[in-house]
């Protein structure tokens, strides 16, 4: 049991910021558009219609301050951490200096949820923004090429019940599926592709991946300020009238409107937040961590919480609250005033989004695996050893790839996109409770760098709002999470416990 309570002091962590081999190319800007990159996707173009017609009404904006406010809480946290602990493993890191090394394997095993399911998520949203943009430009495929067995039945089980399979068949080259032994089978291929090819970017080097990022991040962010100020000229001021609409039923039969209507709408969009904690993933290869990180993970949190509300209130002035469209609220709204030129620049962000939201969720999750396999919880001969060359983690990032295209091929989205939620505010809530205990573990003034503020409200609030999200999702959710961390649970008993570094150390750094 006391090896399961072990935690690694502050100056083993510090000893080995030095010496990972990995290396520091990122400034603080790089810092910031990897969280921007991460954090700006599809959420922005799709998640507004829905959040706003069913829930908020123009009352959106406000919906977007509360999410972005318990993010913020739950980013002040990670920022303190990465200042006094800056290697690489994000929240997996923080909680094996704090509440030792069992709890640590959860936090971590916990975040291949949210980094790797995000990913092979993230992976099957680019193809369906792809494969649109094809069939813009007059090209298609056949459908057992660009979805997985599951969803291509449902589509054709749908149009046949529908009598519209002459309508699906326009939208592809064919719409038979393959068959081998008796079985058909339906692969999703740019959503492999797009998997395989960030990984090969990856293993490149850092610079070239935060190079691709910043292109990705440019291209999108020019596109979110076209839709912000081109959209300012269509805005009718009387679509906004009334603010916050009267609590109703809505469309749906759920309550709605009203404040009650704007928290739920919060815990929609809060899916569009996720990510800026991908930044203290890539502590061991910034410049300077102490200092860079804790402005990167603000500082784009801050970013994308402004072009969040500019574009929420665009969108609810362009269009009644009552008439958006739910599927591509921001395209369709700038297809009724006639501007189609739009929806190219819109699917083209979505496509430069979702690939720049790929590669840092997978660059977060190699480097989460490689810092436990320095803990000696992974095979270090798989996740911990570094390319000659580029010096990268190159076996586990390939390994990586690979997992995430299979899984974004065959699986369809719905099942995929159920963990990632809920992995997310588990491990938001285990950092604020970190924090406060790293404070009565540290002594009086050790800690020079980024401090959270109010430490007492700010964590409070971050643990109630983010505890409170998690409750909120269905008991499925819950059953799924629990398989997950009972799989995890056998994978560190079997292996992890007993290959602990720590475990095998004479105890130096370690406290108990």
């Amino acid at each position: 049991m006391s090896q399961w309570k072990a935690t690694k002091s502050i100056s083993s962590f510090e000893a080995e910021a030095g010496s990972t081999g990995l290396k520091r190319a990122l400034t603080k800007w790089n810092l910031t558009a990897i969280g921007i990159g991460c954090v700006i996707g599809a959420g922005i173009f799709v998640m507004t219609g829905l959040a706003a017609r069913d829930f908020a009404g123009p009352a959106l904006t406000i919906s977007f301050l509360v999410a972005g406010m318990g993010c913020a809480c739950a980013a002040l946290c990670y920022a303190e951490f990465a200042s006094i602990l800056p290697v690489a493993g994000s929240a997996y890191s923080y909680s094996y200096a704090t509440m030792g090394e069992l709890f640590a394997w959860i936090i971590g095993w916990d975040l291949v949820i949210e980094y790797s399911m995000s990913s092979s998520t993230v992976a099957v949203g680019w193809s369906g923004y792809f494969y649109k943009l094809l069939m813009m430009m007059g090209l298609k495929l056949p459908l057992w090429a660009v979805s997985d067995r599951e969803t291509a039945h449902k589509l054709l089980d749908t149009a046949t019940k529908n009598n519209t399979l002459s309508e699906l068949a326009t939208h592809y080259t064919s719409l038979d599926l393959p068959s081998i032994g008796g079985f058909d089978f339906a692969v999703n291929v740019p959503a492999v592709l797009a998997s395989l090819v960030i990984t090969f970017i990856l293993l490149r080097g850092i610079r070239e991946a935060a190079n691709t990022n910043m292109a990705m991040v440019i291209l999108k962010l020019t596109v979110v300020m076209f839709v912000i100020i081109v959209g300012a000229f269509y805005v009718t001021p009387s679509n906004w009238v009334p603010f916050i609409p009267a609590r109703a039923l809505n469309d749906h039969g759920v309550m709605a409107f009203g404040l009650p209507g704007i928290i739920t709408a919060a815990g929609y969009v809060f899916y569009a937040y996720i990510g800026f904690d991908a930044v203290s993933t890539q502590s061991s290869e910034a410049i300077n961590p102490k200092k860079d990180i804790p402005f990167g993970i603000l500082a784009s949190l801050a970013i994308c919480t402004i072009l969040y509300v500019l574009v929420s209130l665009i969108l609810t002035g362009m269009v009644k609250y009552t008439e958006l469209d739910i599927v591509a609220p921001v395209a369709a709204a700038f297809g009724e005033k006639g501007l189609t030129i739009a929806t190219w620049f819109i699917t083209i962000a979505a496509v430069a989004g979702l690939t720049s939201v790929l590669l840092v969720n997978i660059l977060a999750q190699t480097r989460l695996f490689f810092s436990m396999s320095k803990d000696g919880l992974l095979p270090t001969s798989i996740f911990g050893r570094l390319h000659p060359v580029y010096q990268t983690p190159s076996r586990g990032t390939i390994l990586t790839g690979i997992a995430i295209a299979i899984v974004a091929g065959m699986f369809p989205l719905s099942f995929i996109a159920k963990l990632v939620n809920i992995g997310t505010l588990f491990a938001f809530v285990i950092i604020c409770i970190s924090v406060f205990i790293m404070r009565k573990k540290q002594p009086a003034g050790a800690n020079k760098g980024f401090r959270v503020p109010f430490l007492p409200v700010v964590g409070t609030v971050g643990i109630i709002f983010n505890l409170a999200m998690m409750l909120s999702l269905g008991w499925e959710n819950w059953v799924r999470l629990f398989l997950w961390m009972a799989l995890g649970l056998i994978i560190y008993f079997f292996y992890g416990q007993k290959n602990s570094k720590l475990r095998s150390s004479s105890g130096q750094n370690t406290t108990k």
